[in-house]
């Protein structure tokens, strides 16, 4: 099974969310099948086949989200972001400051799926193959 440190080093090459896709792609193939990240803190609790699971610590101190989710705002938010405009510790503080409190990337649907505090789904996408 996949480590948080084979996980790191993927990620250690994304840049930008323009770099997203091949991240995705490179962790699929280690075994992840489906992650979620907290906006709070930034950790993520990774799965795999056969109930595995494993978790990266606390990546920030942590971040209050906001109550009412602004969903346009977080639309352009991540427009910039994956146009490689801002870096990840600024894409999520204006998650929090949108009400993103987590996302969730499936890798079978290939989705990368965004929620607020009431685990309601702000957006949906599709990760680019």
């Amino acid at each position: 099974m996949f480590t948080v440190e084979q996980i790191k080093t993927a990620h250690s090459k994304v840049k930008s969310g323009a770099d997203f896709p091949a991240y995705i792609q490179e962790i699929k193939k280690l075994g992840v099948t489906y992650y979620e990240t907290f906006v709070t803190d930034g950790h993520t609790d990774y799965f795999g086949a056969d109930d595995y699971r494993t978790s990266s610590p606390s990546k920030y101190e942590a971040l209050a989200i906001t109550e009412t989710p602004n969903s346009e705002q977080f639309k352009i938010d991540i427009q910039a972001h994956q146009q490689g405009k801002t870096n990840y510790p600024t894409f999520c503080t204006d998650c929090a400051k949108s009400g993103i409190e987590k996302w969730t990337v499936c890798m079978s649907k290939m989705t990368c799926t965004y929620y607020d505090k009431a685990r309601n789904e702000i957006l949906v996408e599709e990760i680019p193959h």
